[in-house]
């Protein structure tokens, strides 16, 4: 009786939502191997096959945990685009930041979803199409510096995005293996930008 009414309690699209968070916790805590949807319907007081009305296996679970973490990824993105303004500099600063940030403590699921974007795309994979989505704002701002000619000349705008990806993800790394400290990584950040300028060639804030 306990149990029905506690799934009973998941209405209106709430126990999926419920799913998603218990899974990301579920991998950040153990790792992708050891997610269970058996599990997750325990832990959330739910019949083991409540979690198949919305997920009808693993594998689609994960894609939308993959999904989901584009999707908010992207939106943070977007958000950080628009409060920073013009400047291709503080648009850049704002890319690796929200990145890092986002980063911070979830670098399973993180791998998860580079993992998902890889993946073969199919009629009902949705990671891949919110990968492309997520980064299609930061992308767009590397190619607006490229044509307002804030770059070097010559440079490839795919090329100098991969650069910047690789960097603020490599920082990211760091991070969460323990090799930059909590309180390094503000600095750390502003100074691999830095780095990304002068290697881009960015003429912002160089005197005419």
């Amino acid at each position: 009786m306990q149990e029905r009414m506690q799934e009973r309690s998941y209405h209106h699209g709430n126990l999926r939502t419920a799913l998603l968070e218990e899974a990301e916790r579920s991998v950040i805590a153990h790792g992708v191997a050891a997610l269970s949807l058996r599990e997750l319907a325990r832990g959330l007081g739910v019949s083991h096959a409540a979690p198949r009305r919305h997920f009808p296996d693993r594998a689609a679970l994960l894609d939308a945990l993959a999904q989901r973490g584009f999707d908010t990824l992207g939106e943070r993105l977007a958000g950080a685009m628009a409060a920073a303004g013009p400047s291709f500099e503080a648009r850049l600063r704002a890319i690796a930041q929200t990145y890092v940030a986002y980063t911070a403590g979830r670098m399973p699921v993180v791998e998860l979803m580079y993992a998902s974007k890889h993946a073969a795309e199919t009629e009902t994979a949705a990671a891949p199409a919110a990968a492309r989505a997520a980064y299609a704002v930061p992308y767009a701002v590397i190619e607006e510096a490229h044509r307002d000619g804030e770059l070097a000349d010559g440079q490839d705008p795919q090329a100098a995005a991969r650069l910047v990806f690789a960097a603020v993800h490599g920082l990211a790394v760091l991070l969460n293996s323990g090799m930059i400290a909590p309180a390094d990584v503000p600095a750390t950040v502003d100074t691999a930008v830095d780095g990304l300028l002068s290697g881009l060639g960015s003429r912002t804030g160089r005197p005419a």
